[in-house]
């Protein structure tokens, strides 16, 4: 019986995911990028494995800076510093663990000046194990928000990106609130029968979960 091997990048096995440590040698023995071409190439090989990686947003800030329209390509000792500071980031990768799906989830976020961050885990046997570390910068708005603001954007943020953990799909005959809604009486629920179907689709931005600044 197979008990490890490489599926899309990751060396797999039983509860624990890798990185692979033959793409994590070819990225470590890159040459400091000379062009915007190159830094976007570099940061596309090591964002393949940002999940292995706390801050990866913040580290590679001064990377994703020359990115800008209009930038001027200057690569100076900042950046040099976050390069070689991915590079070792991902040879020295922590090894994170496979969801168990019988346990429950847990979320810590956290905010700076311009970034967020957020790390999905679970708890076996009072031990917290990481299953994925989640970063991104924020935009120059979202840069100008209050400390409360930044916490709170953090959350919005690890609860979008993990919502496919979190809420998870449920046999009908498990999902008891479903069932339980189901044996309510409601007015609305009566009158649906006798309302047209629409064939339109609501707005999506109607679901959409955003963060407003103060005006």
């Amino acid at each position: 019986m197979v008990k490890e091997g490489i599926v899309l990048g990751h060396k797999v096995s039983y509860r624990k995911i890798k990185v692979d440590k033959a793409k994590v040698d070819l990225i470590a023995k890159l040459p400091p990028p000379q062009s915007v071409k190159e830094v976007r190439g570099f940061l596309g090989h090591a964002g393949f494995y940002r999940r292995f990686i706390k801050d990866f947003s913040k580290i590679a800030r001064p990377l994703t800076n020359l990115l800008s329209k209009d930038a001027h390509f200057q690569f100076d000792d900042a950046c040099l510093h976050a390069f070689h500071a991915l590079k070792e980031k991902l040879t020295t990768a922590f090894i994170v663990s496979a969801p168990i799906w019988d346990l429950p989830f847990e979320i810590m976020c956290d905010a700076s000046n311009d970034t967020l961050g957020a790390v999905l885990g679970q708890r076996v046997a009072k031990q917290f194990y990481i299953i994925y570390y989640a970063s991104r910068t924020m935009n120059d708005a979202q840069c100008n928000y209050a400390t409360t603001e930044k916490e709170l954007l953090a959350v919005i943020f690890a609860i979008e990106k993990f919502r496919p953990y979190l809420l998870l799909s449920k046999e009908g005959c498990e999902n008891t609130v479903a069932d339980h809604l189901s044996r309510l009486n409601s007015d609305y629920v009566e009158n649906m029968h006798d309302s047209p179907l629409r064939d339109e689709f609501p707005d999506e931005q109607l679901f959409a979960i955003t963060q407003m600044g103060e005006p």
